[in-house]
């Protein structure tokens, strides 16, 4: 209509639009044509068939690589009005248990309980400890020592610890980062061990591994000024095999934890025999 009126009464685009009240630029509008939309619906369902878990985003890439398409929204635009949408595969369950789980059996290697310390060299650098203790034997498998502590790297220290130590049933944490990640759980799920979680806030729910970390502080971590991370690593590893061959454990009737995992193993094979 403004077009019409404007070549028959030679007005100007600007007065004609003021007169209807129409926008300029939706006078100026020219529609799409919808072929190119289809050819393009077309090439997209081509590389979706091609590459089924490519999102919107990668095949835009391709698009453009093309030269088919410049605009990341029509895009998106496209691939929705195709149906191409991928369904976002729901997250794994990560806690398999959790709260304060039963008294672990008279096995050792039943349950670890495991956690993390902190403290600092004579320069000031920083040093994160990961202990592990059996909540039965009370023995400690390993005390990892490093600058920081990832989730990489605490599976990494239980796949060393695999190669002279069994594993556990059961492995018991907090709800850290480095525990809670995809890292950790993948681990669990590929050596069949059953991850138990202690309630936010409860570190009472894992006394064993609290209790250990107090006779680490007191009897190693106050006792030493270490000049380096090297040095650390020696005296903290010299403390754990002490605490497991030398040192009496009121709990286990005065026995070390390694004489008391030996009775543990010796009255195992005594059911199994009998």
């Amino acid at each position: 209509m403004a077009g019409a009126i404007t070549q028959a009464y030679r007005i100007s685009e600007r007065r004609i639009c003021a007169l209807l009240d129409l926008s300029r630029s939706s006078n100026r509008y020219q529609p799409r044509d919808k072929t190119a939309d289809e050819e393009l619906i077309q090439k997209m369902q081509e590389l979706a068939a091609r590459w089924r878990r490519f999102g919107y985003r990668r095949i835009h890439i391709l698009l453009k690589k093309a030269d088919l398409v410049v605009n990341k929204k029509r895009t998106y635009r496209l691939y929705r009005l195709a149906g191409l949408s991928l369904r976002k595969s729901r997250k794994k369950k990560r806690y398999q248990k959790r709260g304060h789980p039963e008294a672990a059996q008279r096995v050792a290697n039943f349950r670890w309980s495991m956690d993390f310390m902190q403290d600092r060299t004579m320069n000031g650098q920083k040093i994160r400890i990961l202990t592990v203790v059996d909540e039965v034997s009370r023995e400690c498998p390993v005390i990892a020592v490093d600058t920081s502590m990832t989730g990489r790297k605490v599976a990494a220290v239980l796949n060393q610890v695999n190669w002279f130590h069994p594993l556990p049933k059961e492995i018991k944490t907090d709800n850290g980062p480095e525990f809670t990640g995809c890292f950790i759980h993948q681990w669990c799920e590929e050596h069949k061990v059953d991850h138990v979680f202690t309630d936010p806030g409860s570190p009472t729910q894992n006394g064993h591994i609290e209790s250990f970390n107090g006779r680490l502080r007191d009897e190693c971590l106050n006792l030493h000024w270490f000049k380096n991370l090297a040095e650390a690593r020696d005296i903290i590893e010299k403390w754990r095999i002490a605490y497991n061959t030398e040192r009496p454990h009121t709990s286990l009737e005065g026995m070390t934890p390694q004489a008391y995992r030996r009775l543990l193993d010796s009255e195992k094979k005594q059911q199994v025999c009998g």
